[in-house]
Formats: C-alpha cells, structure tokens, sequence
C-alpha cells in the first residue's frame, strides 16, 4: 500500500530541513554550535540534533569531538567534483580557458548562478598572480559583474531571495540597475579598492540561446576603455565558440 500523504509530507520536510541545515553549514563559519543551527534554522534543538546526526552517519556533516561543533562532511567534496565532470558548461569552456588566459594575461572564471550566490565552477589564474592564490569559490551574487549579469535575468523570486542577501546599499542599486544589467551582453565592475582587480564579465548561452553562465576576466583597475573592449571581444569570441556544444544546458 503507498504511504499515506502525511508520511510523504514529513520525508520531503525531513529532506527540506536536512538541506537547510547543509545551507547554514556551508554559509557559516567552518565548525558551528548545535544551538546556533537551531537558532538560525527556526528548528527545535532536538531536530536539529536528530538531522545532523543522520548527516553525520552519512558523511555529509562532520562533528569535531573536542568541541562537538558540526561542518560540513567529506560526501559533499565527493558529489560536487562528480558534480563539476559533468558539468556541460565546464566541459565546453575548460578547452578555450588556458590559451584565454595567456592571450588575456588575466584571471579568467565560469561561473553560474545558484541560488542567491554566484559559484565559480573553473578558475584558471593568471601567471602574475603573485605566491598567493584566491580558489573558486561562493560568493554573493551582486558582488560582482558575472554575478550582476546572471541575478538580473533570473526569476523574480530568486531576484528577491538574492536583494535579501545584500547589504541595503548595493541591494537599492541593483534595484535601479537590474533593467540595464539583464539588457547587455557584457559587463564591467570598477575595482572597489587597491587589493581588487577590476572585472569583465561575458554571458555564456547556450545552442537554444538561454542564458547558462559567465565567463570573465579580472583585468588591471587601470586598465583603459579601448583594452576593456579588447577583453570583452576575446571573452565573447569564446562564449560564442562554446555555444554549439551547450545544448540542453
């Protein structure tokens, strides 16, 4: 006999919970307190508890035995790198991104929009990058051009979750700004300060032309308008090149 529709509620709850709690781990700090998860989750601390420990036995959450603070589990590493192997956007920009880069002498990135954050799936840095590195990483989706291309096309509650996340003052300029970001092709982000470079951000489209990532460059803050345009016509050249073999996605 199939379960009944209250037994399906609570295993689709059970496994919306479970994600939440996924969510918080990987947003906050690396090992966190029970009751702070409980705290920012709404859940009661006896679910929380009754979550993470299944999370653990699973691998997908660890908890460290001298603290008995919780983060994130090996499982997790092992599905995103499956995850990125098959992903279509990186297995069709990944063989244009080096020689991009030698041409470009710039950090180049493709990245994609997931919920209100930008990830970075492939990052290849540039050679002057100095003894320190910055890895592909999560980032807020309006703290960037690549980000500000992607949330202005998306739909109307995921543009909400993503101002939700924003400090107020960047959230009332995108608000401004989000025609006129979701109407170009390309998009360049000044540097905020001395440690940042600037940013030139492309669109990626897939063979049905719907709008599937980014691919962009980290060029010099005083880098002029004319070499600006020089970046945009290479990084677009290569989104247009990798369009054939994007389809479905």
């Amino acid at each position: 006999m199939p379960e009944p529709s209250g037994g399906s509620r609570g295993g689709l709850g059970t496994v919306r919970n479970a994600t939440k709690l996924l969510s918080f781990l990987a947003e906050g700090p690396a090992l966190q307190h029970l009751t702070d998860l409980a705290e920012r989750s709404g859940m009661s601390v006896p679910t929380v508890h009754r979550l993470l420990r299944s999370l653990v036995l699973a691998d997908f959450a660890i908890q460290d035995p001298t603290t008995l603070r919780y983060g994130l589990g090996p499982e997790i590493s092992r599905l995103s790198t499956h995850y990125l192997s098959k992903h279509p956007v990186l297995n069709a920009v990944s063989p244009f991104v080096v020689a991009l880069r030698d041409q470009l002498q710039a950090t180049i990135s493709t990245s994609i929009l997931v919920g209100h954050e930008l990830v970075c799936l492939d990052q290849v840095d540039a050679g002057d990058q100095g003894p320190f590195r910055s890895p592909p990483a999560s980032t807020p989706a309006l703290h960037s051009a690549a980000g500000r291309l992607l949330a202005a096309r998306a739909a109307d509650d995921i543009w909400q979750q993503i101002l939700e996340n924003t400090p107020a003052d960047l959230a009332e300029t995108a608000r401004e700004s989000r025609r006129e970001w979701a109407s170009v092709e390309h998009l360049y982000s000044p540097s905020t300060d001395l440690l940042r470079s600037a940013e030139v951000a492309v669109l990626i489209r897939d063979a049905d032309n719907a709008v599937v990532a980014t691919l962009s460059a980290d060029i010099a803050s005083n880098t002029s308008s004319q070499d600006i345009g020089t970046v945009v016509d290479v990084l677009t050249r290569t989104a247009v090149s990798c369009k054939g073999n994007l389809r479905n996605g």
